[in-house]
């Protein structure tokens, strides 16, 4: 793509970086930004400059935070017994759209998949395991899987209960309200809401 302008190139190239943006795309946003006031530019740059600096992970849970512990493990009106384990920050947005899970997170921050590259050592596993066995930030006594109807999805849950088992926790997986193959940042509220609520024992 032939453009005029060797800035306006670049623009594109970096914003043809993000997921789902083509070069057409990315060619239509940085027009625009063009056509906007420059303290308005600046105010979109300084806030994704400010995603490098100021938002971290939280060191128990993995979600993201200003802080070093998240609001929801920080927070006294959580139940901190159960521990949901979740893909992904967006799944924990998911859920808590829901306002029908009360207790705590842990975020793989993936799943297993071979194919892709990903094992075991890759994801928040550990951190899970010690979480339990240290019971921090308090004793935990049951976990819920609720990670995606894959076939990932549920290797990474058949390896998690082998883990958990001997831990003496109650192991649970969300109910089947959830369509295979269907991620849970796209299942709707209510679909995802009673699968929570109907969780069941996890079973091979």
């Amino acid at each position: 793509m032939e453009l005029p302008s060797t800035t306006l190139t670049k623009a594109v190239e970096a914003l043809s970086t993000l997921p789902g943006v083509g070069k057409r795309s990315a060619l239509r946003f940085a027009l625009h930004l063009l056509k906007q006031p420059s303290s308005e530019v600046l105010q979109l740059s300084d806030a994704i400059q400010r995603l490098t600096t100021d938002v971290h992970y939280c060191h128990i849970c993995h979600s993201i935070s200003d802080s070093d512990t998240c609001p929801i493990c920080s927070s006294p009106k959580r139940v901190q017994s159960i521990v949901c384990v979740v893909e992904n920050i967006q799944d924990v947005m998911a859920i808590e759209n829901t306002q029908q899970y009360r207790g705590l997170y842990h975020v793989l921050g993936g799943i297993i998949s071979p194919i892709d590259g990903v094992g075991i050592g890759d994801l928040n596993i550990e951190s899970l395991m010690q979480r339990i066995k240290q019971q921090i930030p308090s004793p935990v006594e049951e976990v819920i899987l609720a990670l995606p109807t894959t076939m990932e999805g549920d290797t990474t849950s058949f390896y998690l209960n082998r883990q958990l088992q001997p831990l003496g926790v109650k192991v649970t997986t969300i109910a089947r309200g959830i369509a295979i193959g269907d991620n849970l940042e796209y299942a709707d509220e209510i679909t995802l809401g009673r699968s929570i609520v109907h969780r069941i024992p996890f079973a091979e």
